[in-house]
């Protein structure tokens, strides 16, 4: 009898640890999310959060790795997702203007097609995309330009993050190798 229980139990173990889920490889691009407040959640949850949540950026943080990113692997001219694997999505809490144009609440895929002096930045109403590969400018909210501006110091992960201008407007800078921009915004 203790045999039998012994064998049912390793049969038991064995069948359950060959069903347990395969888990995905770690992705070489990690996704990554920024708040307008910074930290807004953070704060939200030490009772310390004095302005409410404006907007919220997911996106894919690809490497250098040595390469030339600007005009090379991203090329002039051409759509980028900003970022790599899914379309980079912004989503905006509340109405906001962005260089006078009014902007709805809600969530939006946030493109760049870039040049070696200006980026225009897209907002485009179909979200959950992967990469730019099924781009439709048809369903675009809006573009502006936006100056390229140099560093000094090299970004080997691309990068965002969110910074105040004042009381009611914010940048979203957006950096890699030795390039930023700056998207302005307004509530």
């Amino acid at each position: 009898m203790k045999k039998i229980v012994v064998i049912v139990v390793c049969i038991l173990i064995t069948s359950a640890t060959m069903a347990q889920p395969k888990m995905p490889m770690l992705d070489q691009s990690p996704m990554d999310m920024c708040y307008y407040p910074v930290d807004y959640p953070i704060l939200r949850i030490q009772d310390k959060a004095k302005d409410p949540l404006i907007a919220r950026i997911i996106y894919g943080r690809p490497q250098k790795n040595g390469r030339t990113i600007f005009g090379d692997l991203v090329p002039y001219g051409s759509v980028w997702r900003l970022g790599a694997n899914e379309a980079t999505e912004i989503e905006f809490f509340r109405d906001v203007k962005i260089n006078k144009i009014k902007v709805p609440k809600g969530r939006y895929t946030l493109y760049a097609l870039p040049e070696s002096a200006t980026w225009t930045m897209i907002l485009n109403k179909e979200t959950n995309i992967w990469g730019a590969f099924k781009y439709d400018s048809k369903k675009d909210l809006m573009r502006t330009d936006v100056p390229v501006q140099k560093q000094t110091e090299t970004c080997e992960a691309f990068s965002m993050v969110f910074e105040k201008n004042n009381s009611n407007a914010a940048n979203l800078v957006i950096s890699w190798e030795n390039t930023f921009v700056k998207l302005p915004f307004s509530w």
